[in-house]
């Protein structure tokens, strides 16, 4: 008998079970979360997609519940497809209430063009989205935003990374945030920060990405999340640790690269690798100036 045979069984019975569930529509929301104190720092999420919020926002999530930030998702696009923006702002609308994500609206229907084609090719309209980025930081004044890393793979991800670096250097060098880079279709080559994710916090995130009935009724990736983030483990435990490194006991976790924007430039904040267990505040990454 093969050791490992009802390992497997089980992995694969608990997905196809999982495909019945129901897509958003939940009458019982997450557990409460205590609301932010007045004046409590806020994260942003810069997500290219509707969706992107939920599949990359552990560390978000994390610092609303376990610090009483404010987290609050700005929607870069809302994708590609005209006729299904005004329902995928709906989807959204319904997914961030019931993680308690804030959320805000770029312009009606999303920013457009957002990609490396168009920031070298349509310099005004690039101008006018990145002073819409710009305004938006300018107003919320984060601690600590979220956004792709440049190498994100899809188009659109790389185009987010760009959008929000070239705002921030609109902002001048006096402004100052912590920026956590996020990966989801690309791979960094060089994360150093690994987030790890209790089952309730992996749980709550892939119900309100089920609220994007629309995207994941063609491609369940809302099902896959757990295997990704076990996968981050395996990768986290020696690209973040270093090379030969024991891997944590994490079950699942999220990798980012954490620095510091200062001065018109990042700025290293991490002397090495961290791990990010459950059991510490994530808030401690962010100390005030």
């Amino acid at each position: 008998m093969n050791p490992y045979q009802s390992f497997v069984n089980s992995i694969a019975r608990s997905l196809r079970e999982a495909q019945t569930a129901p897509l958003g529509g939940f009458p019982h929301p997450p557990p409460a979360t205590p609301a932010p104190a007045p004046g409590a720092p806020t994260v942003l999420i810069f997500s290219p997609h509707p969706d992107d919020e939920v599949i990359i926002g552990g560390l978000a999530l994390r610092l609303l519940r376990q610090s009483a930030w404010n987290a609050v998702n700005v929607a870069v696009t809302q994708g590609s497809n005209k006729p299904r923006q005004p329902e995928r702002w709906k989807e959204l609308n319904a997914c961030c209430a019931h993680i308690g994500f804030g959320l805000v609206q770029t312009r009606d229907n999303g920013l457009e063009g957002i990609n490396p084609k168009a920031r070298a090719h349509h310099p005004d309209d690039w101008r006018r989205s990145t002073a819409r980025i710009a305004e938006i930081i300018r107003e919320r004044q984060p601690r600590a935003i979220l956004f792709p890393h440049d190498r994100d793979w899809n188009s659109t991800h790389i185009g987010t990374h760009h959008l929000v670096v070239d705002a921030l250097k609109h902002l001048g060098n006096s402004f100052a945030t912590y920026t956590v880079e996020t990966e989801f279709w690309g791979a960094m080559d060089d994360p150093n920060l690994m987030v790890e994710l209790s089952e309730t916090d992996l749980a709550d995130l892939i119900a309100a990405l089920s609220f994007h009935a629309g995207e994941v009724r063609r491609n369940p990736y809302h099902l896959r999340l757990p295997a990704w983030m076990i996968d981050n483990v395996r990768r986290g435990g020696e690209l973040v640790g270093g090379q030969g490194c024991a891997t944590p006991n994490f079950t699942f976790a999220t990798l980012y690269r954490l620095r510091r924007w200062q001065n018109g430039q990042f700025q290293p904040v991490l002397a090495q690798g961290r791990f990010l267990p459950v059991s510490e505040p994530p808030a401690a990454l962010f100390p005030a100036p």
